[in-house]
């Protein structure tokens, strides 16, 4: 999508008018997903999804450089996830500390994760599977969940995050170990009670 989204983004910069639409239509999809995941609820992902495009539309002309349009992309939807986030009625009414996540640690010090692929049910599990790892991914705090979101679902380099997350590589990396970590005790806890 990132190098569609350049090209998109270089056309629009050129002004070719119907290349803006080509590029809203290449970034919806994407976009919505984030915003569903990261508000949780259908309309607020479809209110953070136009304001995206909203803002894009009004913005992109400030765009430097075409090839950077994935990750400045995501940072506008990233504060229009705020944003909606402070104004919601589903926002919740406060915001769980990270350590309710984490899994405990054993006598070595290490994360203690259950290994769970080797049960013969999994392949039976994936829809219910697929919902509780999104429900984890929602119950994450939003800048665990901004980074986890960004490199792992939507797929953006390291650059294209941090530069979205204003961050750089190191906090970045530490923001994605520790929602990788709270996701796997979640999913842990979950196969253990199943």
């Amino acid at each position: 999508m990132a190098d569609q989204l350049a090209t998109l983004a270089e056309a629009v910069l050129r002004g070719d008018e119907a290349a803006f639409d080509r590029f809203a239509a290449e970034a919806r999809r994407r976009l919505y997903r984030f915003g569903q995941l990261m508000c949780g609820q259908r309309e607020d992902a479809e209110d953070v999804l136009q304001e995206t495009l909203l803002q894009a539309f009004r913005k992109l002309h400030t765009l430097e450089a075409p090839a950077a349009v994935q990750g400045w992309l995501f940072r506008v939807a990233r504060n229009a996830c705020l944003m909606k986030r402070r104004r919601s009625r589903f926002a919740p009414k406060q915001e769980l500390p990270l350590e309710e996540f984490l899994p405990t640690r054993g006598p070595d010090g290490q994360p203690q994760v259950t290994d769970w692929s080797a049960l013969p049910e999994v392949a039976a599990m994936n829809t219910e599977l697929r919902e509780r790892l999104s429900a984890a991914i929602r119950k994450l705090p939003p800048i665990y969940r901004m980074a986890l979101v960004m490199r792992d679902v939507e797929g953006l380099t390291a650059d294209e995050a941090a530069h979205a997350l204003g961050v750089n590589h190191n906090v970045l990396k530490t923001r994605l170990h520790r929602a990788r970590l709270a996701v796997r005790k979640d999913l842990a806890e979950y196969m253990e009670a199943r």
